[in-house]
C-alpha cells in the first residue's frame, strides 16, 4: 500500500515541477520584456516599415514606368535604329558581322543534343558563324558524347568548335573567358551566348543583330525566357510568376529608361568590343553576368532588352536544384554590391542618375531589401507581435503595402492570379534562404563562392510527363529534412498557438498557414508531387 501511495503523489509532483518551470519562465518574461524585448522589437518593426515603404515606392514606381511605355508604344525598335541587314552583291556574305555563339557545358547529358542543335540551326550565312562548344564535363561519358555531337554537326557543314580545359576554374566566367582566347575569335564582331538549356529559335540573329548593327552605342541585347515546364508542376508555377515580373516590369523598365538592367547570362548577344573594354569576364563571385554588365554601363555602354523575342528553357523542377539556384541568385549580387559600391562611386563617366538607379534601385532594393523584409517582417517580427502586444504594427505596414506589392508582382502572370495565395506562401519561405544567402555575399562568408550547377532533365521532362498521366500524385520526402525552415515553422506555429490561446493580435490563421507552408518546404517535398 505504501508503494501504491507513493506513485499516486508523482502526478501532484510532476504537476508542481511543471508550474514552478511555467512561473519561473513567466517571472523571467516579465523582468526582461519591458526593458529589453519591447524596445528591441519597436526598433525592429520602424526598420521594416521603412525598408517595406522603399520597396512600395520602387514597385509603383516600376508600375507607373511600364503603364506609360505600354500606354504610348515605346518599343524598341522606335528608341534605337533597326533595318534589316541587306545582301551586298561586292561584298557578298562579307557584309554580314562575324558571330560567335557560345554554349558553356557541365554534364549536361539530358540537354546537350537540344541545345547544340538550336545553336546550329540558327539562320545566318555559315562562313560568317562559329559555333562553340565550351565543355567542363568531368563525366568522361558526357564529355565523348559531347564531342561526337560536335562532330555529327561538323560533317554537316556546321563551322563548329569544341573547346576543352584541364580545370574548371572560374566556372562558367572562366570558360566563357578562355574561349574568346581563341585566334578564330578574332574576325568575330558579336558573340551570342545560350546555356546548354536554352533553345533560340532560327530567326534569332536576325532580330537581335541588326540593333547592334545600326546602333554603336549599344553593347548588349537581352532576349526573354520562355519556360517549357512552366505547368510541371506547382513550384514550377511559382517561380514563373516570379521571373515574368523580372522580365516583363525590372528588366523592360531598366531598358525603357536607359538607365540599367542586368544581363541574365544567356539568351543575349554582346559585342565583343564591349566585353574588352569592361575588363572581360571575372570569377570574383557567382553572377558572372551581372559584374560585366555593371562594369560595361560604368564605361557608358548601354543596353536594349527585347521583350518580343522569347527563348525557351527549363526551370528547376526539384526543391534542391531551386535551393541551390537561389542562393547563387541571392549571394553572388550581394557580393558584387560590396566589391563594386566603391568603384560606382567614384566612377565619372556615368550621370548621377544612373548610378543612384544602380546602388539603390538594382541592388539596394532589389537584390538585399526585398529579401531581409520578406523574411524578417512577414516571418519573425509580425509573429513576435504577437507575444508582445504592447508593440503595434499599424494597418497600412501590416496589410495595405504588402496586398499591393503583392498585386504588382502578380500582373506579369495574369494567368496564375489563382495561385497567388500559394505563391505569397512560397516566396515567404524561400525569403529565408535568401536572406541567408544576401548576408552570406554582404559578409563574404563560407558559401559565399559556392557554384552548383542547375539540374537540368531536357526530354526527361516530356517522359516525366507522360508517366503522370498513369498514377496518382504523392507525396515524396525529399534528400533531406532543411531545419530552417522547420525551425522556422515550429516559430510560426508557437505563435498561432498563442495567439489563439490568449487571443492576442488575430493572427492565428495566417501564421498557422505560414507554418504549414515552412513544414512542408522543410520536408522538400512542395515542387515532387503537386501538379499544376
Amino acid at each position: 500500500m505504501e508503494k501504491l501511495s507513493s506513485t499516486t503523489v508523482l502526478p501532484e509532483t510532476f504537476s508542481g515541477a511543471r508550474d514552478d518551470i511555467t512561473e519561473q519562465f513567466s517571472i523571467i518574461w516579465g523582468q526582461i520584456k519591458a526593458p529589453l524585448i519591447v524596445p528591441l522589437l519597436k526598433i525592429a518593426v520602424f526598420l521594416c516599415l521603412a525598408m517595406s515603404a522603399m520597396l512600395f515606392v520602387e514597385r509603383v514606381y516600376m508600375a507607373v514606368v511600364i503603364s506609360l511605355v505600354k500606354v504610348f508604344g515605346r518599343k524598341p525598335d522606335k528608341r534605337y535604329k533597326w533595318e534589316p541587314l541587306k545582301d551586298d552583291l561586292e561584298m557578298g556574305n562579307s557584309a554580314y558581322p562575324m558571330v560567335l555563339v557560345q554554349i558553356p557545358m557541365y554534364n549536361e547529358k539530358e540537354v546537350y543534343q537540344l541545345s547544340i542543335g538550336a545553336a546550329c540551326g540558327l539562320s545566318w550565312p555559315s562562313d560568317r558563324i562559329i559555333v562553340q562548344v565550351l565543355d567542363d564535363s568531368t563525366d568522361p561519358i558526357v564529355k565523348n558524347l559531347v564531342e561526337m555531337e560536335c562532330q555529327r554537326w561538323a560533317s554537316k557543314g556546321i563551322n563548329i568548335k569544341y573547346e576543352i580545359r584541364d580545370n574548371r576554374n572560374g566556372y562558367k566566367a572562366g570558360a566563357l573567358k578562355q574561349g574568346l582566347k581563341h585566334s578564330y575569335v578574332k574576325q568575330c564582331d558579336f558573340v551570342a551566348i545560350f546555356d546548354a538549356d536554352f533553345q533560340p529559335e532560327p530567326d534569332f540573329l536576325w532580330r537581335t543583330i541588326p540593333f547592334l548593327v545600326h546602333n554603336p552605342q549599344l553593347a548588349l541585347v537581352q532576349a526573354r525566357w520562355k519556360f517549357v515546364n512552366a505547368d510541371e508542376c506547382l513550384m514550377t508555377r511559382m517561380q514563373e510568376m516570379s521571373l515574368d515580373y523580372h522580365f516583363t516590369v525590372e528588366q523592360e523598365v531598366g531598358s525603357s529608361t536607359y538607365a540599367f538592367f542586368g544581363f541574365n547570362g544567356t539568351a543575349g548577344v554582346w559585342r565583343i568590343a564591349a566585353i574588352d573594354e569592361a575588363g572581360g569576364w571575372k570569377d570574383r563571385t557567382t553572377v558572372e553576368d551581372m559584374d560585366l554588365a555593371v562594369r560595361a554601363s560604368l564605361k557608358g555602354w548601354k543596353f536594349l532588352y527585347l521583350g518580343s523575342l522569347k527563348v525557351k528553357n527549363e526551370l528547376p523542377s526539384t526543391f534542391k536544384a531551386y535551393r541551390y539556384q537561389q542562393h547563387r541568385w541571392s549571394c553572388g549580387p550581394a557580393n558584387l554590391f560590396r566589391k563594386m559600391l566603391v568603384e560606382i562611386l567614384r566612377n565619372k563617366k556615368v550621370s548621377l542618375w544612373k548610378k543612384v538607379h544602380v546602388i539603390y534601385s538594382f541592388f539596394f532594393i532589389r537584390k538585399i531589401v526585398a529579401h531581409i523584409v520578406t523574411f524578417v517582417f512577414y516571418c519573425v517580427v509580425l509573429p513576435a507581435t504577437v507575444l508582445v502586444p504592447e508593440v503595434q504594427i499599424p494597418k497600412w505596414g501590416a496589410i495595405y503595402i504588402p496586398s499591393i506589392i503583392t498585386l504588382l508582382n502578380a500582373v506579369g502572370t495574369p494567368r496564375s492570379l489563382h495561385l497567388l495565395v500559394f505563391w505569397i506562401l512560397f516566396e515567404n519561405v524561400m525569403s529565408l534562404h535568401r536572406t541567408k544567402a544576401t548576408f552570406i555575399g554582404l559578409l563574404e562568408a563560407g558559401r559565399v563562392n559556392e557554384w552548383i550547377v542547375t539540374e537540368k532533365l531536357g526530354d526527361a521532362l516530356k517522359l516525366k510527363s507522360a508517366l503522370k498521366a498513369f498514377r496518382r500524385p504523392r507525396f515524396r520526402i525529399g534528400e533531406r529534412v532543411h531545419l530552417l525552415e522547420l525551425a522556422t515553422g515550429a516559430y510560426l506555429f508557437f505563435c498561432g498557438c498563442y495567439d489563439i490561446t490568449f487571443g492576442k493580435n488575430h493572427y492565428f490563421i495566417y501564421l498557422f498557414v505560414q507554418a504549414t507552408a515552412f513544414f512542408i518546404m522543410g520536408f522538400g517535398y512542395i515542387g515532387t508531387f503537386v501538379p499544376s
